[in-house]
């Protein structure tokens, strides 16, 4: 009876560390698209309440921490379990780094990794892996179309700057979805994704050449 109990304890426990991360999921997907009504509405109170809205997500990935120590150092995991921790670990630090950005665009990507963990779905987590591309396309060629029109007239410089700076915690958003897809990935099969990861952000490059006299 004793033995049944501690493992029925032990599930209850690796229960909750999954509830928890599948509730941070949740809330980053409400913060993402509230940051994208604020935006679009110019509304403060919005704007406001998903930053408050933000305390609850670090107090969250605490818990989530604080369990994942207890389970670690009580319960000593191994095998699958040692990597729901770990996992757990991962996905709650890139989900409350979602929450900061707290930006627009890239809902569609992180309610799809979260559909994915609670699923356990690893294709499903591939897929949004995959799609990581698309989004730095997308930042790449919105960068240049920015950077022509601040060449052409400094007076759009400022404006551009704002532009650049969402579109890039948009990108980076997408980078943290990756992430959690890698790590999904991990926690099903065991194995790390063997391709290299897609990027399709030349930003930085696009710098260089806009800098450099036609040859």
């Amino acid at each position: 009876m004793a033995s049944e109990h501690i493992v029925k304890s032990y599930d209850e426990e690796l229960r909750r560390l999954s509830n928890t991360i599948t509730e941070m999921g949740g809330l980053a997907e409400s913060q993402l698209a509230a940051a994208i009504d604020a935006v679009v509405k110019r509304d403060s109170e919005i704007a406001g309440n998903v930053v408050e809205g933000d305390a609850k997500v670090d107090q969250l990935q605490q818990d989530l921490d604080n369990m994942a120590v207890r389970l670690l150092a009580l319960r000593q995991p191994m095998a699958r379990d040692l990597r729901e921790v770990f996992a757990a670990l991962k996905i709650g630090s890139d989900l409350e780094r979602i929450c900061d950005y707290a930006a627009h665009l890239a809902e569609l990507l992180v309610k799809d990794v979260i559909d994915a963990y609670v699923a356990r779905d690893a294709d499903k987590a591939y897929s949004v892996w995959t799609r990581d591309a698309e989004l730095d396309e997308m930042y790449s060629s919105l960068f240049r179309e920015l950077l022509t029109y601040m060449m052409e007239d400094p007076r759009n410089i400022s404006a551009c700057t704002h532009l650049l700076f969402m579109a890039k915690n948009i990108e980076r958003i997408g980078d943290h979805a990756t992430n959690i897809a890698e790590d999904l990935y991990y926690l099903v099969h065991g194995t790390r994704i063997a391709e290299a990861r897609p990027k399709g952000d030349l930003s930085s490059l696009e710098i260089v050449t806009a800098g450099r006299r036609p040859e």
